[in-house]
C-alpha cells in the first residue's frame, strides 16, 4: 500500500471506492455514532468519501484513510478538512477522526492525531489546527488533550440547531508555534 504518511502503527491514505463497506459498517454503528444527528447510510457515506477525495485534490489533505499496518485493514479516518460553518473561528483547519469501535482503547486517535497534526504544520505548513466536539463527546475532548490542544470557547453549532443534545460544542485549538515547541 502506499501511504502519504505513517506513523508506529498507522498508515494514512487518500480514499479509493473500495472503502466504502468498511467505511459504511464504521458509519452504521450507533455507538461511533453516538456523539452525531444520525448515522450516515451507504449513499452519504459514499459522498462522503468522494468530498474527501476532492478535498485531497484541491488541498492536500483531507480525514484521510487510516489503516492498522499490522493488519493492512481500512480502521476509519483521521486527517485535516476545511471547516467553513458559520462560527466565529471559521473558516478553520480541522482535525477529526473516527474509527471502527473495535479499534477503540488502543491509543489509535492519539497516534494518528499527534501524526497527522505534524503533516498538518511541517508538511502543509499550516499555523493553526483546531478540534470541534460536543461538550458531551468525553473521549474526543480526552484526545484532543493529549495531543496539546488547549480548549478555546464553547459554543453552539449553527448545523446542530435541532439537536440539543449535541448542540453545545467545545472548540480546542494548537498552533505551529506551540507545536514545534511541545516536548515529543
Amino acid at each position: 500500500m502506499n501511504y502519504l504518511f505513517k506513523s508506529k502503527r498507522l498508515g494514512f491514505r487518500p480514499w479509493t471506492t473500495d472503502d466504502l463497506p468498511a467505511m459504511a459498517a464504521i458509519n452504521a454503528d450507533p455507538e461511533v455514532m453516538r456523539y452525531f444527528p444520525k448515522n450516515p447510510d451507504l449513499e452519504e457515506t459514499r459522498g462522503f468519501i468522494e468530498r474527501m477525495h476532492s478535498e485531497y485534490n484541491e488541498k492536500g489533505y483531507c480525514y484521510f484513510a487510516t489503516d492498522d499496518l499490522q493488519t493492512q485493514k481500512m480502521i476509519g479516518f483521521i486527517g485535516l478538512f476545511e471547516q467553513t460553518f458559520e462560527a466565529e473561528f471559521t473558516p478553520c483547519v480541522d482535525i477529526g477522526w473516527r474509527l471502527s469501535k473495535a479499534e477503540w482503547g488502543k491509543g489509535f486517535a492519539t497516534e494518528g492525531a499527534k501524526t497527522c497534526l505534524e503533516y498538518g504544520f511541517s508538511s502543509l505548513g499550516l499555523d493553526e489546527i483546531v478540534a470541534v466536539c460536543p461538550t458531551i463527546n468525553t473521549p474526543s475532548e480526552n484526545v484532543m488533550k493529549k495531543v496539546g490542544m488547549q480548549k478555546q470557547l464553547v459554543f453552539d453549532h449553527p448545523n446542530l440547531d435541532d439537536y440539543p443534545r449535541i448542540q453545545k460544542c467545545y472548540m480546542y485549538s494548537i498552533s505551529k508555534t506551540i507545536w514545534t515547541n511541545e516536548p515529543s
